[in-house]
């Protein structure tokens, strides 16, 4: 079905209704039916990553569309506020920009899950990490990963630099201060950004990879509209963000072996293919180890890979079906084209898709 020749809202309330339809032709686990559209009421609470925003907002749109007696709220708090959320039992899903680690999910403590039980993590939100940057009359750089971690080490602070030079032969580059934007918030996106850094430039970035910024220096602002804010309204400035934020700020193709990629939604997909399930988890956990350092031809690696998180089995249950419902529609082809138009995200593929619906159907 071509779906570009209808309205904006029309996809919406369709994409929202095939999806719907679909979990309600399927019977669940218990052999019962799954509740079907007409059914499906009440209110969910999400919170995390502010990177998800915009394609939360799509996705909330469209499923409430189809369903007018559900509501659904999601604060874009950051990352780590929803996990943290979540494990206090304060919403029923989070949206997170890193899975839990393995400490992590040994301690449990999730309040909203029955005793004894795992959680899912479902890879549904792609989306590259791109280095932003402000310097007048300069629109993009090719930088290799020694050099962008310098520039955040603190190591490299002129923008005509002989690191910076050396890989934009033509480019005028003025003698201006850098001034590099990190994040002041627990985020998956710092978390994501310094494991780039440490994989990639081992050498000249020595910290671990952490949500939360690893020493003082430079500009610290809070969430993804902080960090795009500050880069925008500064000069020389050079910060991260998720790309669907980048506008029209300056962008960084980084170095993936000998030739210079830039971020697309593409090239973020074809890393996460490239990539394998971490090791150790339950089936419905399937959290992704990135490939930082791939050469593969195409491959985007300061990718973004956002999960939804629920319960594998909840206390309570109130809003199993609704949770199951919504996360169902998100993993469809149609949703994951409302969060790409909405918010320029990678669409997962299909093989990944099918472990994604597997892990949904199991919940409880």
């Amino acid at each position: 079905m071509n779906l570009k020749r209808f309205g904006a809202p029309a996809v919406i309330a369709m994409t929202a209704a095939l999806a719907l339809s679909s979990c309600a032709a399927n019977e669940g686990a218990s052999g019962e039916p799954e509740a079907s559209e007409s059914t499906l009421s009440g209110n969910l609470v999400g919170a995390g990553a502010s990177s998800q925003d915009s394609a939360q907002q799509a996705w909330i749109a469209g499923f409430q569309t189809a369903n007018p007696d559900v509501t659904i709220d999601y604060d874009p708090s950051g990352s780590g506020a929803g996990r943290d959320t979540f494990l206090e039992g304060a919403s029923d899903f989070a949206g997170s920009d890193r899975a839990f680690n393995d400490e992590e999910l040994t301690a449990g403590g999730f309040a909203k899950c029955a005793p004894d039980t795992s959680i899912v993590e479902l890879p549904l939100y792609i989306s590259p990490i791109a280095v932003i940057f402000n310097l007048e009359g300069v629109d993009t750089l090719n930088l290799d990963a020694a050099t962008i971690a310098g520039i955040f080490a603190g190591t490299i602070a002129a923008w005509n630099d002989p690191a910076i030079a050396a890989t934009n032969e033509g480019v005028e580059l003025p003698d201006t201060a850098i001034t590099p934007v990190h994040r002041s918030d627990d985020s998956g996106t710092t978390e994501n950004f310094t494991e780039y850094l440490g994989a990639a430039a081992p050498d000249v970035w020595t910290y671990e990879a952490d949500g939360v910024w690893p020493f003082e220096g430079g500009e610290a602002a809070q969430g993804t509209s902080g960090v795009v804010d500050a880069v925008t309204n500064g000069t020389g400035t050079i910060g991260y963000a998720d790309a669907s934020r980048a506008g029209d700020l300056g962008t960084v193709a980084v170095q993936v072996g000998d030739e210079f990629v830039e971020y697309s939604p593409e090239a973020a997909a074809a890393i996460v293919d490239a990539s394998p399930l971490a090791e150790g988890r339950e089936a419905g956990d399937l959290a992704i180890e990135i490939d930082r350092t791939s050469e593969e031809a195409g491959v985007y690696p300061i990718v973004l890979v956002s999960y939804l998180i629920a319960c594998q089995e909840y206390a309570e249950p109130e809003n199993v079906e609704l949770v199951k419902g919504y996360l169902s529609y998100i993993a469809s082809a149609e949703g994951q084209e409302v969060a790409a138009e909405a918010a320029g995200s990678a669409p997962i593929s299909d093989s990944l898709r099918e472990q994604i619906v597997t892990a949904i159907d199991s919940i409880q």
